[in-house]
């Protein structure tokens, strides 16, 4: 049975060991990049129909590092919001250069 959490704070470590390959988080990376890209997009110009993209561009490389990569079911199955929230707290301190430590914390190699 999989375990509960009742906090992001008790599902962020989680979160991160899901993701414990650079290759699944390499995949993570472009498609929120893509997510952020599109919803730009979308926003400066109008064409707001791009938003209908934004699952697909965000989840496909995720799952593709997931079930091809990790081996592991996407968190976003049973914990949607806190995944999407993760997906972009990973994203962040990836780009502020930040995430090693955390990785280290939640015991997840990288």
């Amino acid at each position: 049975m999989a375990r509960e959490y009742s906090s992001f704070a008790e599902f962020w470590p989680f979160y991160l060991c899901q993701h414990s390959k650079r290759q699944t988080r390499a995949l993570h990376y472009i498609g929120t990049t893509l997510v952020v890209g599109i919803a730009l997009w979308a926003v400066l110009t109008g064409s707001w129909l791009w938003l209908a993209s934004l699952p697909v561009a965000g989840y496909c490389s995720a799952w593709l590092g997931h079930f091809g990569i990790e081996k592991n079911q996407p968190a976003t199955f049973t914990y949607p919001l806190w995944s999407l929230i993760a997906d972009f707290r990973m994203w962040g301190m990836w780009l502020a250069g930040r995430l090693g430590p955390e990785l280290d914390r939640a015991g997840a190699a990288h």
